[in-house]
């Protein structure tokens, strides 16, 4: 049976022999002891390549915007963030059932409305300032600022660092803190041409995914002030998040940081390539992918339909909307598997057509 073109996420890239090895050869010890010696080096070297004075090593990425969040905040605040971000839409309501804060949305700029002024993913400064709200007898107040770089939601944007300067400039003038979700960084990093370091310079904190595009199997941190970070790791205990010999997994993220951060160019030439190949199709109109995420709406059946065939075709992809599906280029995808999944795609496009 052949192999499905899995193009639903960077996270089921698998790590390789290298990796495997080096996970298999890791020094451990206690985590939450603090004694690991594979996890300790691992946050230190995060924090130095993100620009920041400490690092946190937690099992999610979920779980790092949440501690980041309850740890800037305190029950009652209010987070003013993206209508289209990754905390807003994909982690269960975790800062409003477990920071306890309100979350209020401002309108992200998308593919459709994007403009010279406005970047895709950012957010109107305008409508920033109307949302922080200073704390008196009727209003809890703004305490923290939410941006993400890439965005996923808006097509794998990565957004420009002047604009996210002038954003985090914007919040801190209204006495909120800034909090990166920086899942992706590296590859807004290599899209933007600069350190990740720059993107999150204006940031308080910052997290990143070990287990997307740089193909580690589990994993997130967390980075920012030595205060901020101690204050995080109490949080992480709180919610679990304490791994003990966690220095086996904490291998595979060393070893990313070391060989695997000059390759995401590559992820993001494939998904051109794969959008270049499904816009010449019949009832399929794809984003124009500035990193490693495709996001295409089609015409006729639903998406569900759509994933239904193309999964009969040979390859996975997700749902994006009712009629919008994400394709997700990673490491384990070569040029040849790109050309494999158009042809799959093609004869999915040409049956829904027929």
């Amino acid at each position: 049976m052949t192999t499905a073109i899995d193009l639903r996420s960077d996270t089921v890239s698998k790590p390789g022999p290298e990796m495997r090895a080096a996970m298999a050869a890791a020094e451990v010890g206690d985590d939450v002891f603090g004694d690991d010696p594979t996890v300790n080096r691992l946050e230190a070297m995060a924090a130095e390549r993100l620009g920041k004075e400490a690092a946190v090593y937690v099992p999610s990425g979920s779980m790092a915007n949440l501690i980041s969040v309850m740890t800037h905040t305190r029950p009652g605040d209010e987070v003013v963030l993206g209508d289209q971000c990754h905390i807003m839409n994909y982690e269960v309501a975790g800062i409003a059932r477990l920071a306890n804060v309100l979350p209020r949305a401002v309108r992200n700029v998308t593919d459709e409305d994007a403009s010279r002024e406005l970047p895709t993913g950012s957010m109107s400064p305008a409508d920033i300032a109307g949302a922080f709200r200073v704390r008196g007898l009727h209003s809890a107040g703004t305490a923290l600022f939410c941006m993400e770089n890439t965005h996923n939601r808006c097509g794998g944007a990565a957004i420009p660092v002047e604009e996210m300067d002038d954003l985090a400039a914007l919040a801190h003038q209204h006495g909120a803190a800034v909090h990166l979700d920086g899942a992706r960084i590296f590859n807004a990093a290599a899209a933007l041409g600069v350190e990740a370091s720059r993107i999150a310079r204006d940031c308080d904190s910052v997290c990143f995914c070990l287990s997307k595009g740089l193909g580690c199997p589990v994993g997130s941190l967390i980075l920012g002030s030595k205060e901020f970070i101690a204050e995080a790791r109490r949080t992480r205990k709180m919610l679990g998040g304490g791994m003990r010999q966690a220095g086996i997994l904490a291998a595979a993220g060393i070893y990313a940081l070391e060989h695997n951060l000059e390759r995401i160019p590559e992820d993001h030439a494939n998904a051109a390539n794969l959008a270049d190949g499904i816009r010449k199709l019949a009832g399929m109109h794809p984003n124009r992918p500035q990193t490693n995420i495709v996001i295409v709406d089609v015409h006729g059946p639903p998406a569900e339909e759509w994933l239904s065939a193309l999964r009969g075709n040979g390859v996975l992809a997700t749902a994006f909307g009712p009629q919008r599906l994400r394709m997700v280029t990673h490491i384990n995808i070569a040029p040849d598997d790109i050309e494999t999944a158009l042809a799959g795609i093609q004869r999915t496009a040409e049956a829904i057509a027929g």
